[in-house]
């Protein structure tokens, strides 16, 4: 073939950030095929030296305004890990409804507001209101403030939440409110199998793509695992210590990006909703793995942009997860409990847990109630990497289409991945003159 193809969309729409896709193919050779950042980087480790510890979870909540609670959360599982606090039984259940909060709203945005558009053949969300999928968006909105005033009633709010502190919660919900929530979600499963069942009359319009990579996220001996668990792999199998994670999370600098890139036994891996989801799909709660088999979702998946579905598997989990701890809350009568008290003040510790988009850790070493040193590895950092690879393989395959379905196809690659591009920028090159 002898075709020139000139891709150059700057930004993204439809993701969090500012990411670039430039295609450059002359004659029908393939000269440049690039996933860009170009974001500035913003230094929230830096931000955390010289703090005390309680202000570390405040502050990287504001890493992201979307995954705000797995980022607190991540963080007091470091803090707390560093100075040695145990939480107590309620706290780690609400913590986990907190985390299923926070991956409902997230994923139910991400399905309903910017994967749906490319599915329904529209621009954007807008055009939908008034057409045939109008009950669907109602839905899509209904599940969305349902999982945000979820997120208030455990956190205080749904975004950079207040009541999450070092050694438990500020404050906590009570059963009359819990009552109402578990009927809330009770009413959700119907209208989220509505949802299921629109996105599965245009599934089809999602590429058919596979390319064969490494999947990393947490798993579980008792769960499907979000908060709590061990880093596993679909190549390599678990890490024994959790604080070895730079055994599996080799992070390097490229220079069209401002985030880093990662990989392990591979030039790079996919964390996310497909990789938990082809890790740990044994887990899922039964009403989740029905939607699965709905949308003949088997792992291992390699397709990437099966991670919307993936995601639209977790909501259906997330609901009927929330019901069972909200059962054990109840079983076991709310009490009022003061956070732990924190005794030691010196040591280093590592939080990881599963956001929407993926595997997320924090570590800190603490002396003397202060933080000396931070890391956070970022979801969306370790899938850059994943993307360029996927584009590099795509773009051979699809030369023969129009250039407009070219450029639609390989947006929809980028959206597939719901990356939070702010979130990964870490990475700034500084000549000195």
């Amino acid at each position: 073939m002898s075709k020139d193809v000139s891709v150059n969309v700057h930004h993204v729409t439809r993701v969090e950030g500012h990411g670039n896709i430039v295609v450059d193919v002359k004659k029908g050779d393939i000269k440049q095929v690039q996933w860009q950042v170009p974001e500035a980087p913003r230094f929230f480790e830096a931000m955390l030296r010289g703090r005390h510890y309680d202000d570390l979870r405040p502050i990287t909540s504001r890493i992201c305004g979307i995954c705000s609670i797995g980022h607190s959360l991540a963080s007091l599982k470091a803090t707390e890990d560093a100075l040695d606090v145990s939480i107590s039984a309620q706290s780690q259940i609400l913590r986990r409804l907190a985390i299923n909060g926070e991956n409902m709203q997230s994923h139910i945005l991400h399905i309903g507001y910017l994967v749906a558009p490319d599915l329904f053949g529209v621009g954007s969300v807008f055009p939908l209101v008034g057409s045939k999928h109008q009950d669907a968006l109602l839905k899509i909105v209904q599940l969305h403030r349902l999982s945000n005033e979820m997120s208030d009633l455990i956190c205080g709010r749904t975004t950079h939440p207040i009541r999450l502190v070092v050694g438990g919660f500020s404050m906590v919900p009570t059963e009359k409110q819990l009552l109402d929530m578990k009927q809330r979600l009770l009413d959700a499963v119907e209208p989220t199998k509505d949802v299921a069942n629109a996105v599965l009359s245009v599934a089809d319009k999602l590429p058919d793509f596979t390319r064969e990579t490494e999947y990393i996220g947490l798993s579980s001996d008792e769960e499907y695992a979000l908060y709590d668990g061990y880093v596993n792999s679909t190549d390599t199998g678990a890490l024994k210590d959790y604080r070895n994670y730079k055994d599996f999370m080799q992070e390097y600098v490229v220079s069209q990006s401002t985030a880093k890139y990662a990989k392990h036994a591979r030039k790079s891996y996919m964390v996310g909703a497909l990789a938990r989801y082809n890790l740990n799909s044994e887990q899922l709660h039964p009403l989740a793995k029905e939607t699965a088999k709905l949308f003949g979702l088997k792992p291992v998946c390699y397709n990437p942009y099966m991670n919307t579905i993936a995601q639209i598997v977790e909501f259906v989990h997330n609901i009927e997860d929330s019901l069972m701890q909200i059962e054990k809350l109840l079983d076991h009568g709310m009490k009022d409990e003061k956070p732990v008290k924190v005794k030691k003040k010196t040591g280093r510790g590592v939080g990881i847990v599963e956001v929407p988009r993926g595997i997320l850790v924090h570590e800190y070493d603490i002396k003397d109630a202060l933080c000396t040193k931070a890391n956070c590895i970022i979801p969306t950092n370790q899938n850059h990497a994943n993307i360029q690879h996927d584009m590099e393989e795509l773009v051979p395959q699809i030369l023969d289409k129009p250039q407009k379905e070219i450029e639609l196809t390989l947006e929809m690659l980028v959206r597939a991945y719901d990356p939070c591009i702010s979130c990964s920028t870490h990475y700034l090159d500084v000549t000195f003159v």
